[in-house]
């Protein structure tokens, strides 16, 4: 993150599906910890946040901003009172799936339960407003999204995928849904993954090509340009996913690479004002919004 530049990022507490509720959300609290400890020995490095103000001071020392997220709702469900006490130990977003559909909605991949949010998820929603806590309707199925955007009157966020027009992966939004979220103030945030680039990589399970043939920084970069001619400027952020894949396009292997990105939008004509809206301007705004 020095390296490339980088002054802050969303560090995701990551769920997996098969977990119960119970064991997702000790799990979450585990990660939780192990964050807080690597940042504790880091004091010359990291700082956590969860406003822009403190991203700025954190900047002013030095220091790179951890923000927390977290990824999968189930971990919510595990005990009474988790999603408020995880606000106040700094996570600022939940998605609300992961790989399977769970006890507040269905996700992108998983059998369809509940046709969209269940009831659970359809209370959940205003509590998670209430309390300012994102919405983060990446892994959900089209329908979830649909009725998160008919509840929620906050902004919600995408936060990592790319574009169904471009590559047919089923973590991909459709046109409609990402106009959608941008005209509620929230934000598309784009993902580095192979498999959300292109659809010869879409269908892809354990035999993953070697990285000769892995999509490169032209399909990113057409993906942003999608977004934002479907969002506009406003309503278009990036979403890599570094901390939850093992392959990334070609040339982005790192997150130092990361300008090599805003490099390509400014040969693409992107001033840069909208290149810092992409970059964070964007999802700060919608981190903001909650309050």
């Amino acid at each position: 993150m020095l390296k490339g530049g980088v002054s802050s990022s969303f560090f995701a507490l990551y769920i997996p599906a098969r977990l119960s509720n119970v064991e997702a959300c000790e799990y979450a609290y585990e990660q939780l910890a192990e964050l807080q400890r690597q940042v504790a020995a880091n004091p010359d490095k990291a700082a956590f946040a969860t406003t822009e103000e403190e991203l700025k001071a954190n900047a002013a020392k030095g220091l790179v901003s951890v923000f927390i997220g977290l990824e999968n709702g189930s971990a919510m469900l595990g005990r009474e009172g988790v999603l408020q006490d995880l606000y106040l130990k700094g996570v600022r977003y939940v998605t609300l799936c992961h790989s399977a559909d769970n006890d507040i909605c269905d996700s992108c991949t998983g059998a369809g339960k509940w046709g969209g949010l269940s009831p659970l998820g359809k209370s959940l929603v205003p509590e998670m407003n209430e309390l300012g806590m994102i919405v983060d309707v990446a892994h959900t199925s089209n329908a979830v999204v649909r009725d998160v955007l008919a509840i929620s009157e906050k902004p919600v966020a995408y936060t990592h995928g790319c574009c169904i027009a471009l590559c047919g992966h089923k973590r991909n939004l459709p046109d409609e849904l990402i106009r959608a979220i941008a005209e509620k103030g929230g934000v598309v945030c784009m993902s580095i993954f192979p498999c959300f680039l292109t659809d010869s990589f879409a269908d892809f399970d354990d035999d993953f090509p070697d990285s000769r043939d892995m999509p490169g920084l032209d399909l990113v970069l057409d993906h942003i340009e999608h977004a934002v001619s479907v969002a506009g400027i406003e309503g278009v952020g990036i979403g890599t996913d570094y901390d939850g894949i093992e392959h990334t396009a070609k040339g982005l292997e790192s997150i130092d690479k990361l300008p090599l990105i805003f490099d390509g939008l400014s040969k693409r004509g992107f001033s840069e004002d909208s290149i810092e809206k992409i970059a964070s301007h964007n999802l700060l705004r919608v981190i903001s919004a909650q309050r």
